[in-house]
């Protein structure tokens, strides 16, 4: 065995062994990489130009200028404000109440709203520990089935790996769009892009399908064994909703994600642009939500700045208001001084949704949390970099590419052991680390033996869900555990857990079998 390799593999066994050890996830990755490269160049046997590159890997045309991710930390912000001005907690109790009637409808009610925060926050964590904190007690005291309650809980709070707009796809479709590129450059082929866009589109009807999938299962426990979910008895819950709060709490945050998915898969707006919207949508329901509690009275303000929003909407479609066209007529000229008096309207409610947020102390958190977030991603991002030019240069892709070429069976076998390999990685590592890591070097391969980008982007990205939810080290069922009630055993999430995990390894099966269930919706948002 030549030297490079020893050092490649050894590498990445270093790298693993860090990492289960709970050191610090950027850190370990570049400091590992660093330091088996300073041995390389050391023995002659790693060139000190790849080192040299690394700085204009980061800036220049590298991670800073990627238009891909410039959305993550609007999509953050989002989410952690949604989370913050309990948005979220309103939209799982309407939910709630509205079906609170209906023989299971609490369990219904909790993957309708996982799949809506999923769309929202896109946060795993954020979303299982929102809904234990709210539904799980609620749920015991119907009379649920802890098992059924928690693996609802559990299974719904992982949508978030799949639904758009989620942050999982927006950093699996830039490691996919590199792969794909160092395919091309292998075979000779064109230059490959998968955008968000294509992966949001592929993502919709499995996340949908995943969705529809749970709630028939509740629907067959609710039939077979109705003891196990019975409908609500208590007079609270059964009461009328009124209009205004089932538009405010559910109507509201769907509008927005609407809104947000819709621009993307429409093609009015790229990614960034619709994060914007999201970042700019949640301040402004976050507004209204908290206004009355802190006393601000600035919802007229932020009720017309929406309206501003919608005329602008609307004047733009009616009328040409470009300001640099050869002539108006006397209406466009009034069309245009009324988009002005609107965008000042809408930026004013903007204003407005933050004045709310500071007075209810929640601003700043906020900030600091999407910065958080955002930071450790960004961080993270830089150190899978260094390693993965590391690793390059040691000929550790040629290596990898070895393995899955010599695997038997061709595409199929090649594609189902990497698809363990990530499984069984996701007990021990975050999303993050596998999408950093583990996708640009397993995934050029597999394009070249045949597998279409997006549907293994999507793949990876169920397969990545599903492990996050199997025992004994599935993240989800840590989530929940640290958040159930002292009453709740770690056996009965684990069990709870199970039949969901089966969906979910039907799901990939039916992806597998039928690929166009992840392709077809992005051929034809291309044309």
């Amino acid at each position: 065995m030549e030297l490079e390799t020893i050092l490649a593999v050894t590498m990445f066994v270093v790298a693993l062994g860090g990492l289960l050890a709970g050191y610090p996830v950027a850190l370990t990755l570049g400091g590992v990489a660093l330091i088996f490269a300073l041995i390389g160049i050391a023995l002659g046997v790693f060139p000190d130009s790849f080192l040299k590159a690394f700085p204009s890997r980061i800036e220049g045309t590298g991670i800073m200028q990627s238009p891909t991710l410039i959305a993550v930390p609007l999509f953050v912000l989002m989410g952690v404000i949604l989370e913050r001005s309990r948005v979220a907690e309103d939209l799982l109790t309407m939910a709630g109440r509205l079906l609170a009637g209906v023989r299971g409808g609490l369990a219904y009610a909790v993957v309708l709203v996982g799949a809506l925060l999923a769309a929202s926050t896109g946060i795993v964590g954020a979303t299982v520990i929102a809904m234990t904190l709210i539904a799980l007690p609620a749920m015991l005291r119907q009379g649920y089935d802890t098992r059924l309650a928690t693996g609802t809980i559990a299974a719904s709070g992982t949508l978030g790996q799949i639904i758009p707009p989620s942050i999982v796809l927006i950093l699996l479709a830039d490691a996919i769009s590199n792969a794909a590129s160092q395919a091309s450059l292998q075979t000779g082929g064109g230059s490959a892009v998968v955008s968000v866009g294509d992966l949001f589109a592929g993502a919709l009807i499995p996340g949908l399908l995943l969705v529809a999938l749970y709630l028939i299962w509740i629907a067959v426990i609710s039939f077979l064994r109705p003891e196990a979910c019975p409908p609500a008895t208590s007079t609270d819950d059964l009461e009328p909703v009124a209009f205004r709060d089932i538009a405010l709490s559910l109507g509201a945050p769907l509008v927005l994600i609407i809104a947000v998915l819709g621009s993307i898969l429409a093609g009015i707006a790229p990614p960034t642009e619709a994060a914007a919207i999201g970042a700019g949508g949640a301040l402004l329901l976050a507004g209204l939500r908290l206004d009355k509690e802190t006393g601000s009275r600035l919802s007229p303000v932020m009720y017309l700045g929406l309206a501003g929003l919608l005329l602008i909407l609307v004047l733009r479609n009616l009328l040409d208001l470009r300001a640099g066209a050869a002539t108006h007529t006397l209406v466009e000229y009034a069309g245009l001084a009324i988009t002005v008096l609107s965008t000042i309207a809408f930026f004013a409610a903007l204003t407005a949704g933050l004045v709310v947020l500071r007075n209810a102390k929640q601003l700043t958190p906020a900030l600091k949390s999407a910065t958080h977030i955002t930071s450790m991603v960004f961080l993270i991002l830089i150190g899978a970099s260094l390693f993965s030019l590391v690793f390059r240069g040691f000929d550790g892709d040629d290596i990898v590419a070895e393995i899955l070429h010599s695997v038997p069976g061709g595409k199929w076998g090649a594609l189902a052991m990497t698809m363990l390999v990530m499984f069984v990685l996701g007990f021990f590592l975050d999303f993050i680390e596998i999408v950093f890591v583990v996708v640009p070097l397993v995934a050029p391969p597999l394009i070249v033996l045949g597998c279409d980008p997006i549907w293994l982007a999507i793949l990876m990205a169920v397969n990545l869900q599903t492990s996050f939810l199997t025992p004994p080290f599935g993240f989800a069922l840590f989530y929940l555990r640290g958040a159930a009630p002292p009453e709740v055993s770690t056996l009965q999430i684990w069990r709870g857990a199970i039949p969901f995990i089966g969906l979910q390894v039907l799901l990939i099966i039916l992806i597998a079998a039928v690929p166009s269930l992840a392709t077809w919706l992005p051929a034809i948002a291309a044309k």
